[in-house]
């Protein structure tokens, strides 16, 4: 019995620690990818949450998003809280949803 109580507990515990993705949020991508300086010389996408800000360079990946050149989109992005991430790295995991719209540029 003490065994099976300990077992539940831990997975309770580890249940509770784990960060939970965020349900949703807008993101605007422009048509092309900009020179940006990470940890090197690169090429960043830019984005914004709204359409009334300025772009800004997005420095990580959107896991599950495929980037097309000449086109701008409206994507809805899951972001999860990343912990023990490297001083470096983003502490936030960006997950597509689903692309809202894909227009190509003017």
């Amino acid at each position: 019995m003490k065994p099976l109580f300990i077992s539940a507990a831990l997975l309770l515990t580890a249940c509770q620690s784990a960060p939970a993705p965020s349900q949703g949020e807008t993101l605007y991508i422009n048509s092309q990818l900009v020179d940006c300086v990470g940890v090197g010389p690169m090429q960043c996408m830019q984005v914004r949450s709204d359409e009334q800000q300025p772009w800004t360079f997005f420095y990580q990946q959107i896991e599950g998003f495929q980037f097309e050149p000449g086109y701008q989109y409206q994507l809805s992005v899951s972001t999860e809280q990343l912990t023990d991430v490297p001083a470096d790295a983003s502490s936030l995991r960006y997950q597509l949803i689903k692309v809202v719209s894909k227009v190509a540029s003017k």
